[in-house]
């Protein structure tokens, strides 16, 4: 893939995807569909290893993504694509925040910025559930879900409301179950 274009994606996601890491998810199912080095299930995968790395989300699937595009070079393109507009917006707002913060169109803007990031978050989450817990290949309809999965995300969720355990134990349980139940 070019490198410029891939830049160009990612500098569009950098700057479209208000509300964190999670957020970018609806862009990446938006490359899935536009490139043939990326599809759906790719993007579940690129949020698993993601999840459990170190650093941000965002660029974490950013960088795996442009890798998966163009190698080292994707991944360092897209990684800078992605980063680059929030630390043009950082400096520029950062600059003027301080001469406009009790004007009350900024304060509508950011009251706007609010549900909108509430709503791309919302949407990745919807998106993350659906890929490995949705089986789009079903013939009957008890197989429109994959139960095993399930019934360890629920297993998951539960431990992590009510236990204060270390992530990494989860994280370590899940992939253990996993194995051992060929999910």
């Amino acid at each position: 893939m070019n490198l410029l274009l891939l830049f160009a994606e990612f500098c569009k996601i950098g700057l479209f995807s208000v509300g964190g890491g999670l957020a970018i998810l609806p862009f990446l199912y938006e490359l899935a569909g536009k490139y043939t080095w990326l599809d759906s299930e790719k993007v579940g995968d690129l949020l698993a290893v993601a999840q459990c790395s170190p650093g941000a989300i965002g660029i974490n699937m950013g960088v795996q993504a442009g890798f998966l595009a163009a190698g080292i070079p994707g991944s360092l393109v897209a990684g800078l694509g992605l980063a680059a507009p929030s630390i043009a917006v950082i400096i520029v707002v950062s600059r003027v925040f301080a001469a406009f913060k009790a004007n009350r169109v900024v304060a509508a803007v950011f009251q706007g910025l609010r549900p909108a990031a509430a709503g791309l978050l919302a949407a990745a989450a919807f998106s993350a559930l659906r890929i490995p817990l949705y089986n789009s290949g079903f013939t009957a309809w008890y197989e429109i879900l994959r139960w095993r999965e399930c019934v360890l995300f629920a297993v998951i969720f539960i431990l992590v409301r009510r236990l204060k355990i270390h992530p990494v134990f989860y994280i370590a349980a899940a992939g253990a179950a996993g194995a051992l139940l060929g999910l």
